[in-house]
């Protein structure tokens, strides 16, 4: 069976897993491990994602990531790609580090983000790699210490996990903290690490009850999160899927569109295609990029030939151009007025 594509849009939290081949370590020592965190760290700022929870394992690591300006995917991509290229050259191996591709769930923040936060974060102790909590808030592989103020992880996002547990820092560290400790007794939990029906409701028991009421209860391996919630994620997933290969099976010509970007923006099609600085030339080429990039899928090096821009300002400019505070007004008015 085909496996499934990933779920991913603006504000999205994902529970990220991802493993070392064969169980093999992934971190060898603290000089692999800062370079994967720098690595992550440098997207998360630069693409605006939220990072509420992470911990580095030998073998595996926990994320806990809420998509911004990038999807998720495409973060992990860069990541992964250049920290294997890295750990082989250092370590002198070859082949695959990673197990096959990571895994993601979409979670519903309200009902799991604390949840997940917790259970991130006492991986370490639940390993047996700290003794106690006292440890584990000085830990530097983990998060904990982050929102307990007591590690310096500038990437990381504790204010939107402390909001959580209280309005006032102080308040809200001591009743993070409360919270946490409660959950090592827990020991692992099924089903704080995927989807599906059985743990999205809550155990066969619940599952049972829903089946006695006659309830019909939506689920998916790749969410983590109530029936409606499950339901809602699916049927805008569906939307997007539609929106894409509608607009790849238009056949919009990088011509058509050229023509409707210019006029949208009142310039020249020559304006458009220049080097003018102009301000609302430069809007407008963003906007170009981003639809022909990201929505159409033209290749960047097409585009670049026909608007006579290099490769990389087509990238820059579309990355810019996802960016826009107005990109969505903009793009539909545009997309419609070609059909």
């Amino acid at each position: 069976m085909p496996r499934k594509s990933r779920i991913d849009a603006p504000g999205a939290v994902h529970h990220i897993i991802l493993r070392g081949i064969d169980r093999q370590d992934i971190f060898r020592d603290d000089t692999d491990r800062e370079n994967f965190l720098e690595r992550i760290g440098k997207h998360i700022l630069k693409t605006n994602t939220g990072c509420f929870a992470w911990v580095l394992m030998s073998n595996h690591v926990h994320m806990l990531l809420k998509t911004g300006r990038a999807p998720i995917a495409t973060i992990m991509r860069r990541v992964l790609t250049g920290y294997a290229v890295s750990f082989n050259r250092r370590h002198r191996r070859f082949g695959h580090l990673f197990q096959n591709r990571y895994k993601s769930f979409l979670c519903e923040e309200e009902l799991y983000l604390k949840e997940l936060v917790r259970y991130i974060h006492l991986n370490p102790l639940r390993a047996g790699i700290v003794r106690d909590m006292g440890e584990l808030s000085r830990y530097a592989w983990c998060g904990h210490g982050a929102i307990l103020g007591l590690v310096d992880v500038d990437w990381q996002d504790t204010d939107y996990v402390l909001k959580f547990f209280g309005n006032r820092l102080k308040r809200a560290r001591e009743s993070y903290s409360v919270f946490t400790a409660n959950g090592v007794m827990q020991g692992k939990r099924a089903d704080l690490v995927g989807g599906g029906l059985i743990r999205s409701v809550g155990g066969w028991s619940e599952v049972k009850k829903c089946r006695d009421m006659g309830l019909r209860v939506q689920s998916d391996e790749r969410i983590l999160g109530s029936s409606d919630f499950v339901e809602r994620v699916l049927r805008q997933a569906d939307e997007q899927l539609e929106e894409k290969y509608r607009l790849q099976s238009a056949n919009i010509s990088i011509e058509a569109l050229v023509e409707a970007v210019s006029e949208f923006f009142d310039i020249t099609a020559e304006r458009l295609r220049s080097s003018s600085k102009n301000r609302t030339v430069t809007r407008a080429r963003r906007v170009l990029c981003y639809l022909a990039l990201r929505k159409i899928r033209y290749s960047g090096a097409h585009l670049s030939r026909e608007i006579g821009i290099s490769p990389n300002t087509v990238s820059r400019a579309a990355e810019l151009g996802s960016k826009l505070a107005d990109i969505d007004g903009i793009q539909k008015e545009i997309l419609a007025s070609i059909k």
